[in-house]
């Protein structure tokens, strides 16, 4: 079969496509009434990671399960504008990785609206300006983001949602290699590209600046200047990525929480984060820890903070494998409030897979 018979075989499955997609839209607009009418969340983050589990099953190739999920991805955010044009704060300037996280989880056809620190994200969300917020928790090289960790304490937005995203560090430039003298990007990003400057560009000027997307920005007006961003940084401020992925370390990831003011259903493969405060004796935080060791319940995180009300009083954050309306979270959480001085429930989620 030549050429032009393949792309006519292609031509008429597109038309069922686009005819499928158009039922599943209309589909998507009786569901949006019905929760309209129940005043129910249009992200149901719950619902969406039981259609990806149900596909990756289905699939059978050639196409890769990743771009499958990406396709989808971009159905599940048309199908949510057709119900509502959410709007998700994020923490930084556009084309942050917070903002590329975002994108990640919501789609081209959300309303995205930065922040200035993650303070503002919490507030956007709690004042009802924004449906969602996007805020790091973690990376896997540098550890905790703290201060997302102290807001939690005061703030009722729950955790409904998570993001992995890798990390992955690119030399941006309208210049050639050869004709870059100086390099702008944050003092934590030469780090994790030292090695590859030393080799690559090691006669060049590194400059640090206030974030990865104000380099982009010095970078399109300065001669011979470059930065190291994000690829979405290169769509965003038109520069071309003259190499990717120049990190020494690979698998740098960072974790990302979406908060909002729901909860989310079981998925039957959850993660419940909680903070607790504990009263100030001897073993007290073995104590309360042994219930979830009771219930043969897995902890993947433990974090301490101080309370900054009071001298060597600390919050403990963590992370647990389950749900809080199973039975066996239920117990450990119920044994856990008698013992300590405070305790919340931050919030269950999918665990991304």
């Amino acid at each position: 079969m030549d050429i032009k018979k393949y792309r006519q075989k292609i031509d008429h499955i597109d038309e069922r496509l686009i005819s499928l997609l158009n039922n599943r839209a209309k589909m998507s607009l009786a569901i949006g009434k019905v929760k309209l009418k129940n005043k129910k969340s249009v992200f149901a983050p719950e619902r969406e990671k039981e259609i990806l589990r149900r596909l990756k099953k289905l699939n059978k190739g050639p196409m890769p399960p990743e771009a499958l999920e990406a396709i989808y991805r971009e159905v599940f955010s048309s199908s949510r504008s057709l119900e509502k044009t959410i709007k998700i704060a994020y923490l930084g300037p556009q084309a942050s990785f917070t903002h590329l996280a975002s994108q990640k989880k919501f789609g081209s056809q959300a309303q995205y609206v930065s922040s200035t620190n993650i303070s503002e994200v919490f507030l956007k969300v709690e004042n009802g300006e924004c449906d969602y917020g996007v805020v790091p928790i973690e990376n896997s090289i540098e550890g905790a983001v703290t201060h997302t960790f102290d807001l939690f304490v005061d703030s009722e937005l729950k955790i409904c949602s998570q993001i992995l995203l890798e990390i992955s560090h690119n030399l941006l430039s309208k210049y050639s290699m050869n004709q870059i003298h100086k390099v702008y990007s944050k003092l934590e990003v030469f780090g994790q590209c030292r090695n590859w400057l030393r080799a690559k560009l090691p006669n060049a000027d590194l400059i640090d600046v206030v974030s990865t997307t104000r380099a982009a920005q010095i970078a399109i007006t300065e001669k011979n200047a470059a930065c190291i961003a994000s690829s979405l940084a290169a769509k965003v401020y038109n520069l071309r990525i003259i190499s990717r992925d120049i990190e020494d370390i690979s698998h740098n990831i960072t974790r990302f929480l979406v908060i909002s003011k729901n909860d989310v259903p079981r998925t039957g493969k959850d993660r419940t984060s909680i903070l607790f405060s504990i009263k100030d004796k001897v073993g007290a935080l073995h104590a309360m820890l042994e219930p979830f060791s009771q219930q043969k319940i897995n902890l993947t995180k433990i974090e301490s903070r101080p309370s900054k009300r009071k001298a060597w009083d600390y919050y403990f954050f963590v992370d647990f494998e389950g749900h809080r309306e199973e039975k066996k979270v239920k117990k450990a959480l119920t044994r856990l409030e008698d013992m300590c001085k405070h305790l919340k429930v931050l919030g269950s989620y999918p665990v991304t897979e």
